[in-house]
């Protein structure tokens, strides 16, 4: 991979200051609750713009969140949560992540194993022509094709209805009607529109999976990026803490960002009584094999009914780190367990509008990132998200 390095940003060597037991006698004017990206953004500017002395409180072993990757013990560098891929058009967020890492170049390509084929993902002439043996070559044959198999509908009011306005009902029922099961244990048509709407579908040969004018890895890992995210004198974290087992202890703190889940904020507590949001979560079953590859990409999805995990992942693809052996994981959907996605529909819609009229209420407390929100962000839309709340925060405070 071609390593590319901002010569304008010094990038942090320092250590995190890691506390060992709660600091019983020390002062904090900012709180911070969880140390994954949107954590990790928030006390990082709050420490170097305002000067301020930042907390962070993590329930977790570690820094980094989902995003956290170490080295196995075969030596080969994994992501203990699924793979976690920059990407983005944010001039604002790349400008901002080249602070605390160097990167290299990673355009990111899945392939799906249906009818015993391996095929592009996103759908692609290729996709169609190795599926259904037809021999397009154009650009304008794939739109004549498509034409011939989707079922026009102007506004999709559910994922099943907007795959097969896209697609046709063929390859929705090849690729997506059972992937989307398995890994939201709900049908297509049970879930938002903007589900199926982030997998794009191409006309022409395109095989990479974003299109992102940025697309990018860290060159070391996402757990050195967090480190220097946090590695700043004004900075504290405490670790294996639960922030709702100490909340009391916090008083004398003027502002709280949280980035947990919002139900969870509230004790699942709303006008209509006792209410939770659902999460999907991911169970990951990792094993090293004596080989130098396992597969033939960094992600093979599997969308037909068996097998149960949704798609294996082998991470030397990524890093392209030269080792004899090499580490996959099969990820399995499951409901209970660390929260990974909101699930969208109507309903929990309702629900998470309930929370937020709560949140509206409190002062000097901000919610922040993909569960605090209650919404499917991308890392970079993680990012942004963010830094446009810490902008806002701090025009505030100096009003």
């Amino acid at each position: 991979m071609k390593k590319l390095t901002d010569k304008r940003t010094k990038i942090s060597n320092n250590k995190i200051n890691i506390l060992t037991k709660f600091p019983e006698n020390e002062d904090f004017e900012i709180v911070v609750v969880g140390a994954g990206i949107s954590g990790a953004v928030i006390a990082e500017r709050c420490a170097r713009i305002l000067r301020k002395k930042v907390l962070v409180i993590e329930k977790r072993y570690h820094i980094g969140g989902n995003c956290y990757d170490h080295f196995d013990k075969k030596g080969i560098l994994i992501h203990k949560y699924g793979p976690h891929l920059f990407h983005t058009n944010y001039e604002n967020v790349w400008k901002y992540v080249k602070k605390f890492s160097e990167w290299c170049k990673y355009e990111h390509k899945v392939l799906s194993y249906v009818d015993k084929k391996l095929v592009p993902i996103p759908v692609n002439i290729n996709t169609v022509n190795i599926l259904f043996g037809e021999h397009i070559k154009s650009e304008n044959e794939m739109k004549k094709w498509l034409e011939k198999k989707i079922i026009p509908i102007t506004n999709s009011k559910n994922s099943e209805e907007s795959a097969i306005s896209r697609v046709g009902k063929e390859l929705y029922e090849k690729m997506f009607k059972f992937y989307t099961k398995k890994q939201w244990n709900l049908w297509p048509s049970e879930l938002d529109a903007s589900v199926m709407n982030r997998i794009p579908v191409r006309t022409n040969y395109e095989d990479r999976y974003f299109t992102d004018k940025y697309q990018f890895l860290p060159k070391d890992s996402y757990t050195k990026m967090f480190n220097n995210l946090l590695a700043h004198p004004n900075i504290k974290v405490l670790l294996n803490t639960d922030y709702f087992k100490v909340r009391k202890k916090l008083k004398k703190a003027k502002y709280l960002f949280y980035t947990g889940q919002i139900d969870r904020f509230f004790n699942y507590r709303t006008e209509k009584g006792r209410e939770r949001l659902p999460y999907r979560s991911l169970r990951f079953k990792f094993k090293t094999y004596n080989k130098k590859y396992f597969q033939k990409n960094s992600v093979i999805n599997y969308p037909e009914k068996k097998p149960s995990f949704t798609r294996i992942v082998e991470y030397k693809h990524f890093t392209k780190q030269k080792h004899p052996k090499t580490t996959i994981s099969r990820e399995f959907s499951k409901s209970k367990g660390e929260p990974y996605y909101p699930v969208p529909n109507p309903k929990n819609k309702e629900i998470f509008e309930r929370f937020k009229k709560q949140v509206d209420k409190l002062k000097n407390v901000f919610f922040v990132g993909r569960l605090a929100n209650y919404q499917y962000f991308n890392i970079d839309q993680t990012i942004k998200n963010a830094l446009d709340l810490f902008k806002e925060f701090k025009k505030n405070i100096k009003e």
